[in-house]
């Protein structure tokens, strides 16, 4: 057996007792980078605020800050040339993506027109749902609740409650009964 093939060996045999030890400790079954990387170590090397949490499985590509104690779920794609501020105490959600350029002229002039950018910025207090879509240009007020598969394509005002696609107010956190959006 040469080097790589034990390396491979160990490096399996490793894995598997992180994955058992997380299972057994937390009931967690996780993909190799989240068992591997700490979520609070990757948010710190980002510059993130204290006591926020990115998955491993999460892509960061350009300019992102998010404030304190934020959670960042798995699977996340933050794919943002044009910025993202994201606020303390949010909850964003597996699977959500923000977007902050936009290539269709690109691509629509052979590439003679530039992408087009803007920020997105997601306030505190903020719960954004399972595979929302935050695109470029968006603020998402303090205090708001994105249901479940929405696109936002306007920005959002504080304490809205909204779902859909695209994605609409229905309502205003703690208002009247109506259901839930997320």
């Amino acid at each position: 057996m040469d080097v790589s093939e034990r390396t491979m060996l160990w490096l399996r045999e490793n894995w598997l007792a992180a994955r058992r030890w997380l299972h057994d400790r937390f009931n967690w079954t996780l993909p190799f980078g989240d068992c591997v990387v700490a979520r609070w170590e990757k948010a710190r090397e980002l510059g993130f605020g204290e006591g926020t949490s990115i998955y491993d499985s999460s892509v960061v590509i350009g300019d992102v800050t998010a404030g304190r104690h934020t959670w960042i779920g798995p699977f996340t794609m933050l794919d943002v040339s044009g910025g993202l501020t994201i606020g303390d105490h949010c909850s964003i959600s597996v699977g959500v993506q923000s977007y902050t350029h936009d290539s269709v002229q690109w691509a629509m002039s052979s590439g003679a027109a530039q992408p087009e950018r803007a920020p997105a910025v997601i306030g505190s207090r903020c719960h954004i749902g399972p595979n929302v879509t935050v695109s470029r240009g968006v603020t998402i007020d303090d205090g708001c609740v994105i249901g479940a598969n929405s696109l936002v394509r306007t920005s959002i005002p504080a304490g809205s409650r909204t779902h859909g696609t695209p994605c609409l107010v229905v309502g205003a956190v703690g208002g009247p009964a109506g259901g839930d959006a997320a």
